[in-house]
């Protein structure tokens, strides 16, 4: 008898001891799904590429488990607590499933067969430079989904250059107290300018702020191209400009430079991107990720892409809408790209100000990784959109890149009365609340319709579906005072600090036909001109269409100024250049005013470059591409 009491105490005992560990055990495994692998699990395009390495040659590939996190199943009070379930979620997945992959690029790596290799948790996979041996090595792996190269050919979504601010209606939410204060918006894009006064008080500062996957500007917001900086200047810009530029001028930002400075990107960049918005400060216990993100990017080319979608998911899952410009290939149908197209993006197309659609603006119809429904989801203000530029100037810029920015600066908004709104609720408020356009319903050029904030608001506010609650008004006013966009002109100023000399200024001023430009063409070196020395500048224009095409044969008239004096007249050769010279100058800058005549094309804008020469030829090229 008392061994028998022994045994059952001890069993009692154990099973006091065991059960919860059990429990816990049960309770701490992530929840997962495991996806079916396709053949080839070598990408077409790569493998091709494998064929031609020497074996002690590398090539960096990206590597997609099979078990990845299911999301679905992270519940949380909130908002905060269901992003620290998502972190976790994630987190644990690879924690679980990575370490044989890692033992074995681990063990190459002693080899000297993999140069390097980061894991990820975003999505679950790995960024491997190794040789063609190790990744066919890693494409029988039973974990391994499938293999994809590193790099991408993406481009900026861009265009020439205002619509409307009130036409999207966000004046009707500033009146009713929500400027976007306390949500965190983000861009990944060419980086930011934080310098510019409509965006330097707006940062959030901190190295939780900003991310350089290159490291080429590790701590400070830098953009060389402009176009991050007109992005973010339609999401939070202010009135330093004398109107507001911004659809929620009292967010604060955050950015990603998923472009480096030679403006090509790679995936394991735009990877390490997703990765960092949803935990910036490597610390799932605080919530510091953005509450909205825009991608004014694609692939250069239409298609059908999916290689990010796993990212995508993760942010929605984290209750962010991955909003994407839905690209510039149209006027015809099937051009949508990629990963606007993709099933957890949300794709934008540009309508002008009298919501006419752009013409280059992408059109659906498509199914990308079972995508349904129109393509693109919505459309927005994406023709001659005044902006916050490089040199703390404004540009005028047109394209759908342009159009996105007014959805996610609108989500900020929304998200200033509904800060609890999942990914889901933001998308059906936007999509049931458009005003519709074109043919009626849905269809694949218009989308559900035209952004419409204050319809929005309204829906959230008696959508049975929605769990959030408006805010109260903020006590606090912004001390900026909103200028509706209608009331602004078509002049920007740029303002250059020109090397060795004075600042130097160029205004574009729209005109019915064509962009007359008042351009900084040369710095001459200071002390040569106060010595009297006299210099030549000499300029060089190009003219083509939005194709990239030349343009013949284009007259180009104008007059110097700013330190010179004459007209300038030349026709382009068949190659879209012509070029004129200015002798005899004795001014430390000089400027050229043209215009263009007896031309057939679309678009009109410049992008001028100087080079600065002591010795005395100061040069400068301005490529001019015509508007409507």
């Amino acid at each position: 008898m008392k061994r028998i009491l022994s045994s059952l105490l001890l069993a009692f005992v154990l099973v006091s001891l065991l059960g919860p560990w059990s429990l816990a055990s049960a309770d701490a495994a992530p929840a997962m799904k495991i996806l079916s692998t396709g053949q080839p699990r070598i990408e077409p395009a790569l493998r091709s590429k494998l064929n031609l390495l020497q074996s002690n040659e590398t090539i960096t590939v990206i590597v997609t488990l099979r078990q990845q996190a299911d999301l679905s199943r992270v519940s949380g009070a909130n908002r905060a607590a269901r992003r620290q379930g998502i972190l976790r979620a994630l987190q644990a997945t690879t924690d679980l499933t990575q370490k044989r992959i890692k033992g074995l690029l681990t063990a190459r790596l002693a080899q000297g067969k993999v140069s390097r290799f980061q894991p990820f948790w975003v999505f679950n996979g790995f960024s491997v430079t190794a040789t063609a041996e190790v990744i066919n090595e890693l494409a029988q792996h039973p974990d391994v989904l499938s293999i994809s190269p590193d790099s991408l050919d993406i481009v900026p979504v861009l265009g020439p250059p205002e619509p409307n601010i009130t036409l999207v209606n966000a004046p009707s939410l500033w009146n009713l107290g929500y400027f976007g204060q306390g949500v965190v918006v983000a861009n990944m894009d060419s980086g930011v300018d934080v310098s510019h006064p409509d965006l330097s008080s707006r940062w959030r500062a901190g190295l939780n702020s900003w991310y350089d996957p290159y490291g080429q500007h590790p701590t400070t917001p830098t953009d060389l191209t402009g176009h991050g900086t007109q992005t973010m200047g339609v999401m939070v810009g202010g009135d330093a400009g004398g109107t507001t530029v911004g659809v929620a001028p009292s967010a604060q930002w955050i950015a990603v430079k998923i472009f480096d400075d030679s403006r090509s990107s790679t995936a394991t960049a735009i990877h390490q991107g997703f990765q960092w918005l949803l935990d910036p400060d490597n610390n799932p216990a605080t919530d510091d990720a953005p509450g909205v993100v825009n991608n004014s990017w694609t692939f250069a080319n239409p298609g059908c892409n999916l290689d990010f979608e796993p990212d995508l998911q993760s942010l929605r899952a984290a209750g962010i809408l991955p909003v994407f410009a839905a690209g510039n290939g149209g006027p015809l149908s099937n051009t949508s790209f990629s990963p606007s197209n993709n099933p957890s993006a949300f794709a934008v197309g540009a309508i002008n100000n009298s919501s006419q659609i752009y013409g280059f603006s992408s059109r659906g119809p498509t199914t990308c990784g079972g995508s349904t429904g129109p393509y693109p989801e919505l459309v927005a203000p994406g023709v001659n959109i005044r902006s916050t530029d490089l040199f703390s100037g404004y540009a005028i810029v047109t394209g759908t890149s342009l159009a996105s920015p007014h959805v996610a600066g609108g989500l900020a908004l929304l998200l200033s009365a509904y800060p609890n709104l999942s990914a889901a609720e933001q998308q059906n408020a936007l999509i049931n609340s458009s005003f519709d356009l074109g043919a009626a319903g849905p269809d694949d050029v218009y989308g559900y319709g035209r952004l419409d904030l204050l319809a929005a608001f309204n829906w959230l506010a008696s959508a049975p579906t929605s769990t959030a609650s408006p805010t109260s008004t903020p006590s606090n006013t912004p001390t900026f005072t909103p200028v509706p966009s209608n009331t602004a002109t078509a002049t920007a100023t740029y303002t250059l600090t020109a090397t060795n000399t004075a600042t130097a200024t160029r205004t574009p001023t729209a005109t019915p036909t064509l962009l007359s430009t008042f351009i900084h063409v040369g710095d001459l070196d200071r002390s040569s001109v106060l010595s009297g020395t006299k210099w030549n500048a000499t300029v060089t224009i190009r003219v083509h269409n939005n194709l990239e095409q030349p343009v013949a044969h284009a007259t180009i008239t104008g007059k110097w100024s700013n330190g010179a004096t004459g007209t300038v007249t030349c026709t382009t050769n068949s190659s879209g250049f012509c070029t004129v010279t200015k002798t005899g100058i004795s001014a430390q800058t000089i400027s050229v005013t043209f215009g263009v005549t007896n031309v057939t094309a679309t678009r009109l804008t410049y992008r001028p470059s100087t080079n600065h020469d002591p010795d005395g030829d100061s040069s400068g090229t301005i490529i001019v591409v015509l508007k409507p």
